[in-house]
């Protein structure tokens, strides 16, 4: 799911791909459900090819989303009122090893208003292994229910 998540530089929240088209694609906002074009000249990135530095690399988003929903059972965080400073320290406790001087305090707002906006929308399962399990049971499922129609 997360590899389909987009972020629009100058639009504000998190959009889905919906479709391509040859100097466009279909996006739709996770939020509101409604659609809109993202063209060429947009600044999009994938949520799956953002990652966060630590003091040993970098650590995928979608590892860092599955750790805060882990800790707060698949439920929104409240981070708004915590200072700079307490926000770095809230952060601490789901990536210790976060690089304190490349990752800034905006990085960390950003990504928690993310995974409020994922969660709030029903987006639960975020590390690349549970998406593809549940894809491959969906799918094992819709094949046994096509075998039993035929029957």
């Amino acid at each position: 799911m997360v590899e389909r998540v987009l972020s629009i530089s100058g639009k504000p929240g998190l959009y889905r791909l919906v479709s391509q088209g040859k100097n466009m694609i279909i996006v739709e906002n996770v939020a509101t459900k409604k659609r809109q074009p993202a063209y060429n000249h947009d600044k999009i990135i994938s949520l799956a090819d953002v990652a966060i530095y630590t003091d040993e690399g970098e650590v995928p988003l979608y590892d860092v989303f599955a750790s805060i929903a882990e800790k707060n059972n698949n439920q929104p965080v409240e981070v708004k009122a915590l200072s700079d400073t307490e926000l770095r320290e809230y952060f601490a406790t789901y990536l210790p090893s976060f690089d304190r001087e490349r990752v800034y305090t905006t990085d960390i707002r950003k990504l928690f208003q993310w995974y409020n906006t994922l969660v709030a929308n029903g987006v639960t399962q975020f590390k690349e292994e549970e998406i593809n399990e549940a894809e491959a049971a969906e799918k094992a499922e819709a094949a046994d229910d096509a075998q039993v129609k035929k029957q």
